[in-house]
């Protein structure tokens, strides 16, 4: 189990499995999300949640470990861009772990 801090105060945070992280590796949900400025902001962060709107009404969605995700991170209480941000760091961050190879150099944010 992970946690990534969900404000820039460190007060909230929110706790990341290995099967949520699988999950956005399954998935692709990172892929294409951050523009070409590399900022993570709340614009981002409602794109990630409609594209994950989308695969919840498909029959992709039918996933028990997509609801997971979004129920106990994408849309936690306490998520904002700086944690998406936050997030997107420990995804990359667990493929290096792992050893899988990233797919899109723009996964990585530049702030």
């Amino acid at each position: 189990m992970n946690k990534i801090q969900a404000n820039i105060s460190g007060t909230r945070s929110i706790e990341v499995s290995d099967e949520h992280l699988q999950t956005i590796d399954q998935y692709q949900l990172f892929r294409d999300l951050i523009d070409s400025t590399g900022y993570v902001d709340e614009q981002v962060l409602e794109k990630l949640k409609l594209n994950i709107r989308a695969l919840l009404e498909s029959e992709a969605g039918k996933d028990k470990h997509l609801l997971d995700l979004c129920l106990d991170v994408i849309y936690h209480p306490n998520m904002k861009a700086f944690g998406l941000q936050q997030l997107v760091v420990l995804f990359i961050n667990w493929k290096e772990k792992m050893g899988i190879p990233s797919e899109e150099p723009s996964e990585a944010p530049l702030n």
